[in-house]
């Protein structure tokens, strides 16, 4: 009996050192991305399912869904609501998801309607325009829009109040032109502005530059400014400048990360968390990054859902600017 006790306590008292038990590796990994393939979306989770698969965090692969509409209105609403315990289901947000919530546009649900897990890298907007245009830089760009801006269409990801929309209206306020008679093409994702823009159906595509390298590299586009507080670095993206530099104080930081549903468990959150945390301190997975075209930013778990929550209010006082809500 005595013995039985004693194994009993040195049993129990080895389960309180090990501290809490991790959940296994989720099963059928799945990453959602909110838009159409070929933009910042589709290169988010294809870079985690890479960075995942490469460095053995993940024995199983990990597939990737589109789930197009509403600059990721809809895949927020179906993971928030028929989604929402999946525990190996993570979806990409960005910058212009927030800002697209903080508008209201994501309907009922807010920014406390899923659970924050990882921002993994940043990007930075960018107004593209195809090689032979005539348009070469900023002052140029804005002097159309002071002739006739219903002769410069724009393809942005997403309506009126969107990321896209929004970095061009910072741009033309700058210069003292009145952002509400931009013509705007609203478009699902990256992909689709490229196509247009290089199908000649748009005239500039406001987009961001880790979507926009491909072409730049293919010498089909050309970016007249990157939203940067000074000149990126890479060997293709060094010589492009920056609106600062062509007069106009604008930035826009785009960053890139991913959340799960609401029900997810905390064994299951606290999986991937700590998958992320291993990739972010890792060389390999900082290689991969740059090869995107993405910097670094990173946050995990309460330090990303307190930032996104101060970004979203910061969002919102600069929609109420533009008249976009009251």
């Amino acid at each position: 009996m005595q013995t039985s006790l004693r194994t009993l306590l040195l049993t129990a008292s080895c389960l309180l050192l090990a501290g809490p038990v991790m959940a296994d590796e989720p099963r059928r990994p799945e990453c959602i991305a909110p838009a159409a393939p070929g933009g910042g979306f589709d290169l988010t989770c294809k870079l985690a399912q890479s960075a995942l698969v490469e460095s053995k965090l993940l024995k199983s692969p990990m597939r990737v869904t589109y789930m197009p509409g509403g600059g990721g209105a809809v895949a927020y609403n179906a993971v928030a609501a028929q989604r929402s315990a999946e525990p190996g289901t993570i979806t990409a947000f960005s910058s212009g998801s927030l800002l697209s919530m903080a508008q209201g546009k994501y309907g009922r649900y807010d920014v406390n309607s899923v659970r924050w897990l990882v921002g993994l890298g940043t990007s930075y907007g960018a107004l593209a325009v195809r090689a032979d245009s005539p348009l070469k830089n900023l002052d140029d760009l804005i002097a159309a829009f002071k002739a006739d801006p219903s002769k410069v269409v724009i393809g942005t990801s997403g309506s009126v109040g969107g990321q896209d929309w929004m970095q061009t209206a910072l741009i033309a306020r700058a210069a003292g032109v009145d952002p509400g008679k931009m013509r705007n093409v609203a478009m699902e994702g990256g992909g689709e502005i490229a196509t247009s823009l290089l199908g000649g159906h748009i005239q500039v595509g406001s987009t961001d530059i880790a979507d926009s390298v491909p072409y730049i590299e293919s010498g089909d586009m050309r970016i007249l400014a990157v939203l940067s507080d000074e000149r990126l670095e890479g060997d293709v993206v060094s010589a492009i400048p920056t609106a600062k530099e062509q007069g106009y104080d604008v930035t826009w930081p785009v960053i890139r990360g991913f959340y799960v549903g609401p029900d997810v468990s905390d064994e299951a959150y606290n999986w991937w968390k700590s998958a992320f945390d291993q990739l972010l301190a890792s060389e390999d997975f900082a290689k991969l990054r740059k090869q995107r075209q993405l910097y670094p930013f990173a946050m995990t778990g309460e330090e990303l859902d307190a930032f996104v929550k101060k970004q979203t209010v910061e969002y919102t006082e600069l929609a109420k600017e533009f008249g976009l809500v009251k």
